[in-house]
């Protein structure tokens, strides 16, 4: 396990840990052991920091500063379809002026400064990544928001950080996936709500069509994990019943990866530039086609040889084209969904 202090940089990043995040996992799926997972699982901190710290520049330059997908109508703007996302959360949730929310996993602050604005509640972001805080708090002052907070803390331990009963609302997008179980995350998120608020989620899930018996399934989620940062990937029904088990009642639930979209969500990273839906995307669908993959790659690996960036950054660069060929792979198969939609209610009694 990689310590706090172990060669950490001014901005928060830990190079050991960069270094040390592909090592989690077997690099051929049928390797794969119990073990490996439950080695993942115990270290999910690590595991997490790990690829952020290496990932979280790429992402931004290659996605935005909001880390998740998003429907599009023909048409659309790039940026425009994830804010409409973020936006479609928030009503669902009937996000009000003044509410006090938490966004659970909040990355660099993207949704948490969209949602801000677009329902002037209050926002706190929670991270347990030194280096998004700090890039969060910078883009967050510079947007001038006074609404818009960030702590750093687990999301295994929320009672712990705030206290129970202390949230109107809480949202988590694209992020309790990272979590060593379902039960345990949604368990803490429910203590901190307060009776008779909610709890909105879009969740990363393996569909009710992925068999893990299967070895294509089984290597598809293993792909997923590797690329993304995940400790293990799971079903969607596990999500469900973990909601309900810690006390929710789930007043909606919807995966919108099965809306009928003309446009589908993976689309970006397809990299087929004539697939883009305005001029401004075409550079965002170049970076992921194979030659804006190779420019990007090549250049990151001259900075990290030049001690421009951390080490093990190239190689955490080199997992995000697994995860981009796999969740595609995913998306077109129907066995994994970025967008599972719940809206979750803490009972009043």
């Amino acid at each position: 396990m990689v310590t706090e202090h172990a060669q950490q940089l001014d901005d928060g990043r830990i190079g050991s840990r960069i270094e040390a995040y592909t090592k989690f996992w077997q690099q051929d799926p049928n390797s794969e052991k119990d073990v490996d997972t439950q080695n993942r699982l115990s270290s999910y901190t690590d595991v997490i920091n790990g690829y952020y710290d290496g990932a979280t520049q790429l992402y931004e330059f290659g996605w935005a500063q909001s880390f998740h997908f998003s429907r599009f109508y023909k048409g659309e703007a790039f940026l425009a379809s994830l804010a409409r996302h973020e936006h479609y959360l928030a009503s669902q949730m009937n996000i009000r002026p003044g509410m006090r929310v938490l966004d659970v996993g909040c990355g660099v602050g993207g949704p948490a400064r969209e949602i801000a604005q677009f329902t002037d509640a209050q926002i706190i972001g929670l991270n347990n990544n030194e280096f998004q805080i700090q890039r969060a708090t910078k883009y967050t002052q510079k947007a001038g928001l006074d609404n818009v907070t960030f702590v750093k803390g687990d999301f295994m331990k929320l009672a712990e950080t705030f206290g129970e009963n202390y949230f109107d609302a809480v949202y988590a997008i694209e992020a309790t996936v990272h979590a060593p179980s379902w039960e345990g995350v949604y368990s803490e998120i429910f203590k901190v709500l307060k009776p008779g608020g909610v709890f909105g989620v879009y969740e990363w899930c393996m569909t009710d069509d992925w068999d893990p018996s299967i070895p294509e399934h089984k290597a598809l989620a293993h792909q997923i994990e590797l690329g993304n940062g995940i400790p293990e990937m799971r079903p969607l029904a596990q999500a469900r019943e973990a909601l309900k088990k810690v006390g929710f009642e789930i007043e909606h639930e919807e995966d919108l990866a099965e809306r009928p979209d003309p446009i589908p969500w993976y689309y970006p990273l397809e990299g087929d530039i004539f697939k883009a839906q305005t001029m401004w995307d075409y550079l965002t669908v170049w970076r992921m086609s194979w030659s804006g993959k190779l420019v990007s790659h090549n250049f990151m690996r001259v900075m990290e040889f030049l001690g421009a960036l951390p080490k093990g950054t190239y190689e955490v660069g080199e997992s995000l084209k697994i995860a981009g060929d796999s969740v595609v792979k995913g998306g077109q198969t129907k066995l994994f969904t970025p967008m599972w939609l719940a809206i979750n209610r803490k009972p009043i009694n």
